[in-house]
């Protein structure tokens, strides 16, 4: 008896599925269309704030910096004639250098104290959140008004609040924001101590991340706690910290409000920076062609920082 040969058939689960044929449902292409609908009704009002109250401001200001403004009398079209009046102002070349100081020192030293009060308060217990909650009060609190609290403190007399201190130790009242050498340094701890819980958010959000077999696997090495915190923490929050370093360089190159609470930009100008110094020339002497200058100018630094620290950290990431 012969049998004849049978084709060997192919698994069901090996089969490709059937492919469907015809048009999509009209049921999908409502859902997806309603769907895009919601989007768009969501995004146009916000989209239409920004227009109004951002990008038509900022598209004013640039077109304002090529011309000598003249209320009533019709603007004057001077080219980059503003530019160069800020170039060559001395105030504004004191204020840019008072700027970076203030920037630099705010900026590594917000970055220190967040970085430490995240590895103090990391975890999950109640009084922990409690703890970060109060901690962070200072971002959420108007710049106005902790300007307003701090120079209460920096009260320069005997009793104030700060040198009431110092006198317990046996030092002497300091002139925080009346002196020429102090005033900046003065401010610098105000920007710290308001910038410092924000950082501290972010680089508790990444710490998150680190993978925690890491650190058992360093302790059964016998690795020191400066050794886990080098090669295993850092590295983890290379993108919090870029972000945070990107934030706190913007966040002082913009300082105003509590400049302007504290000093004025005085003592005879030892703290006036970039945006007080557009601000008197702007509001004070209605210059205001020249401040959009500056302000424009202020525009490209940031632009350039932003972009600069997005380049550098991609090229570290590829590496």
């Amino acid at each position: 008896m012969t049998s004849t040969p049978t084709k060997p058939t192919q698994p069901v689960s090996a089969q490709a599925p059937p492919r469907p044929h015809g048009p999509v449902p009209r049921r999908r292409v409502r859902g997806n269309r309603s769907q895009l609908l919601a989007i768009w009704l969501f995004l146009v009002p916000a989209a239409l704030l920004g227009l109004y109250f951002k990008s038509i401001p900022m598209a004013e200001g640039i077109r304002l910096s090529f011309f000598k403004v003249q209320p009533f009398l019709g603007d004057v079209f001077v080219g980059v004639d503003n530019y160069l009046a800020v170039l060559t102002d001395a105030r504004f070349m004191e204020a840019l250098g008072h700027t970076v100081i203030l920037g630099a020192t705010q900026t590594l030293g917000a970055l220190v104290v967040g970085f430490l009060l995240a590895l103090l308060l990391e975890g999950q217990a109640r009084s922990l959140w409690i703890l970060r909650t109060t901690i962070f009060l200072p971002v959420v609190t108007a710049l106005a008004v902790v300007g307003e609290i701090w120079r209460i403190l920096y009260f320069p007399t005997a009793d104030g609040p700060l040198n009431s201190i110092l006198g317990w130790l046996g030092l002497g009242p300091l002139q925080f924001l009346n002196g020429t050498d102090t005033a900046l340094w003065s401010i610098a701890v105000v920007g710290i101590w308001s910038g410092a819980p924000y950082n501290m958010v972010i680089i508790l959000a990444g710490l998150t991340g680190v993978d925690r077999s890491l650190y058992e696997s360093a302790g059964v090495d016998g690795a020191t706690i400066w050794q886990r915190l080098r090669y295993i923490t850092l590295p983890a929050l290379r993108p919090s910290l870029v972000i945070v370093l990107t934030l706190a360089a913007i966040r002082s190159l913009r300082s105003f409000t509590e400049v302007y609470v504290l000093t004025g930009g005085g003592p005879a100008g030892s703290t006036e920076v970039w945006m007080t110094r557009m601000y008197s020339l702007g509001f004070q002497r209605n210059d205001i062609g020249v401040a959009s200058a500056a302000a424009v100018l202020l525009l490209v630094v940031t632009l350039l920082l932003t972009v600069g620290t997005q380049v550098l950290a991609k090229r570290k990431a590829a590496r």
